[in-house]
């Protein structure tokens, strides 16, 4: 499906979010493909059943787990990447054997409208469905009764979504967000690290769940990092960012504006960017230093290209600061001292953890991607996909095996009987 309608998915995506195409095809398309792939090549051995260990009174029967289909699941995409972010957890209920319910997001319109085109071509209709519409639409699907909710978004609707679940008692996997801090601490290249944090932070105009959204470091840290990445914005978007083709756009004006507003209502100073356009949903990739914890930027997820700097003095301090806030998505460590980088990651708790670069964990299908705490429920991605949507069923195959027992102790009689006799007393 992809791969014959590559340029529409394409073409969708740029008129939803402007995105550039060496970022659709990255993170829409690729990420989708090694996906598909890695299902297809691990399938088999997912499907085994998984013989577990015994102890005296069950050696001899058989005592395994059988993956099977949960039935009928519900999919609720997202805006952001409409395409991965409905797609491959997609991937993860075929690949168990459920028959699928596919909501995408009505904001991303073009692209839902594209995939409500497509997948009726590629999946038989009478095991997945494609459902448009916005919230009524969401409220009125949620009524029916579903064995499992995959829903990526917001915490507010994820909330919504809980409540609705509630009323059959279905389990729901939510893939939220939050504030995934950067920490940035001890020997570093600050070439390096700058060039990595803005390409992950700008990626996408700024609206990735787990796009860094705040920076800890030293002041000194700070002082070297701000003219790397000043330079490295123009080697970047050029001198004029919003007529560079590599940087998307925010998806609509009510969402410009909101983004717009967190930065009006900051009390930190803008060192590079904070320019906009509504009529264009454009915003500059913008740093903000002399940032607060409590001010404006630092109450909610950005979701949007401003990049606000904030020091601390120890590396204990910044752990302190991550720890104070809700379990991020994601977390970043930036450090030549694999010390620095083993303490924050033993001393923290996130949905993911990347050193010394940002957003790829989520691109290898081998690790499980997921939030914790306020931040999501549940993983997918690979094999982590496939047991989602999968009820392991623990099974024992017991055969006709009898025991006597006695005041003190049991005894395992080695002959199978099928019907009591003398010989054979029932028991």
């Amino acid at each position: 499906m992809i791969r014959e309608n590559e340029q529409q998915i394409l073409d969708a995506l740029h008129k939803d979010l402007a995105k550039p195409k060496f970022e659709a095809v990255l993170s829409e398309l690729d990420i989708v493909f090694n996906e598909v792939y890695y299902a297809i090549a691990n399938l088999k051995t997912w499907m085994q059943q998984e013989y577990v260990g015994k102890n005296m009174a069950t050696r001899l029967d058989d005592c395994f787990v059988r993956r099977e289909p949960l039935g009928v699941v519900l999919i609720i995409g997202a805006w952001n990447y409409p395409v991965q972010l409905l797609l491959i957890p997609l991937v993860g209920a075929i690949a168990a054997g459920n028959c699928v319910i596919i909501k995408p997001s009505e904001i991303s319109g073009a692209t839902a409208n594209l995939m409500a085109e497509l997948i009726p071509k590629y999946l038989s209709q009478d095991c997945y469905t494609v459902v448009q519409g916005g919230a009524e639409e969401t409220k009125a699907l949620l009524q029916n009764r579903f064995d499992h909710i995959f829903y990526t978004g917001s915490q507010r609707v994820a909330r919504c979504i809980l409540q609705a679940a509630s009323v059959h008692l279905t389990p729901v996997t939510l893939e939220l967000g939050g504030k995934c801090p950067c920490f940035i601490y001890g020997r570093v290249n600050i070439t390096a690290a700058a060039r990595r944090l803005a390409w992950s932070k700008f990626f996408n105009s700024g609206q990735s769940c787990v796009a860094p959204d705040y920076v800890l470091c030293s002041p000194a840290t700070r002082d070297a990092l701000l003219p790397a990445l000043r330079q490295i914005m123009k080697d970047f978007y050029s001198t004029e960012p919003q007529n560079c083709p590599d940087l998307a756009r925010i998806v609509t004006p009510q969402h410009w504006t909101h983004v717009m507003e967190l930065l009006g209502r900051s009390n930190g100073k803008v060192v590079m960017g904070g320019e906009g356009n509504q009529e264009d949903k454009y915003i500059a990739p913008t740093v903000v230093v002399d940032v607060a914890e409590d001010d404006a930027l630092m109450q909610e997820e950005i979701f949007g290209p401003i990049l606000p700097i904030l020091t601390v003095e120890s590396l204990e301090e910044g752990i302190d600061f991550i720890n104070r806030k809700e379990k991020p998505l994601a977390l970043y460590v930036f450090s030549d001292e694999s010390s620095v980088v083993n303490t924050v990651l033993n001393k923290t708790s996130s949905g993911g953890f990347c050193s010394n670069d940002g957003i790829l964990h989520m691109t290898l299908p081998s690790l499980p991607f997921g939030g914790v705490g306020a931040s999501g429920w549940g993983s997918y991605h690979g094999r982590w996909g496939f047991e989602t949507f999968s009820h392991r069923r623990g099974c024992m195959l017991v055969t006709f095996m009898l025991f006597i027992t006695n005041k003190k102790k049991t005894h395992l009689i080695s002959m199978q009987c099928s019907t009591p006799t003398k010989h054979c007393p029932k028991v």
